[in-house]
């Protein structure tokens, strides 16, 4: 549970996470379960089979979470009318489920972890070897949830949605900056393309120049996460669905199990395309150059170009 050498690494279990490492990929299942652990272990499926690293979970005691004059309010659900607190009481998994999520996880290879939404469900998380906390950005002005993550020792991921710089800093200064990883993140749900400011990305990468950032995303389609991922995001996490026309607050900004598989693909084809930015005549452009470039130019054009070694001048 300590932190990596580099300064830009973070742990996450058994991988490192940051910049010259693979991105870690997170399938955001929150309460898209709907109370059922079949929904889980199916969303657990389709995000091993796409080739992520992680699903995330939410955690909430539902007595502290729900404020109490909403209590009593009744709603229709799926399960017929109940109260509000009843139905947070539904969609919430307790220490059976979760033990069956984490033997699951294990068994299928995939890391699991969660955002807890108070102290309580740090403490209930804290049974399990997670490889990192998240702190969702309802909670980033939290500090007594902040100080409790921080005292774990593990990774924490924190979102950054519907905050200001001067919010995010104090977060980061109660967590400290050795064990964190910073999400950039637009908190509507979906959010709008015009609303994601994925630059953001780079304007963290510059004021926390030791902290590795990421990006949590909330809109439709897969275009924008790939180009946080092309803007330097080493984290990347997405809500996932069985089916977004499924009932819940958050199916309808979640990829489908189609979409993520796409996503996943297309994520390791970018952050392959990137390269080093070492600018190298490569092995395979040797025949091209033979064969289509008419004029040497006054640089003679060699072998040792491929090498990165000084060209002779002729």
């Amino acid at each position: 549970m300590t932190p990596a050498t580099a300064p830009r690494l973070r742990t996450f279990g058994d991988r490192e996470v940051g910049p010259g490492r693979p991105v870690y990929i997170t399938g955001e299942i929150g309460i898209n379960h709907n109370g059922d652990l079949e929904n889980a272990f199916a969303l657990i499926d389709a995000a091993v089979d796409a080739g992520c690293d992680a699903v995330k979970f939410q955690k909430r005691t539902p007595e502290i979470c729900t404020p109490r004059d909403q209590w009593e309010l009744e709603r229709d659900t799926p399960w017929g009318r109940m109260t509000y607190i009843e139905y947070r009481h539904r969609v919430e998994f307790g220490e059976e489920e979760y033990r069956a999520v984490d033997e699951y996880c294990r068994r299928k290879g995939i890391h699991w972890f969660a955002s807890p939404w108070d102290t309580e469900a740090v403490a209930f998380l804290e049974q399990f070897d997670l490889p990192a906390h998240k702190v969702a950005s309802a909670s980033l002005t939290d500090d007594e949830l902040l100080r409790a993550l921080r005292a774990t020792g593990r990774t924490v991921v924190l979102s950054t949605g519907m905050s200001n710089p001067q919010q995010i800093r104090h977060a980061v200064e109660v967590l400290g900056s050795e064990n964190i990883l910073l999400c950039h993140a637009t908190s509507t749900y979906p959010a709008k393309a015009a609303e994601l400011n994925l630059r953001v990305i780079n304007t963290l990468q510059a004021e926390y120049p030791n902290v590795p950032i990421g990006y949590s995303g909330h809109e439709t389609g897969l275009q924008t996460t790939l180009a946080a991922v092309a803007l330097g995001a080493v984290f990347v996490e997405r809500h996932i669905t069985l089916d977004r026309a499924m009932w819940g607050s958050d199916q309808a900004a979640s990829v489908e199990p189609q979409g993520l598989n796409r996503l996943v693909r297309d994520i390791r084809i970018i952050e392959e395309s990137l390269g080093d930015g070492v600018k190298k005549v490569y092995d395979s452009e040797l025949a091209p150059m033979k064969k289509l470039r008419r004029v040497k130019g006054v640089v003679a054009e060699r072998q040792d170009a491929v090498t990165g070694t000084e060209p002779a001048m002729v």
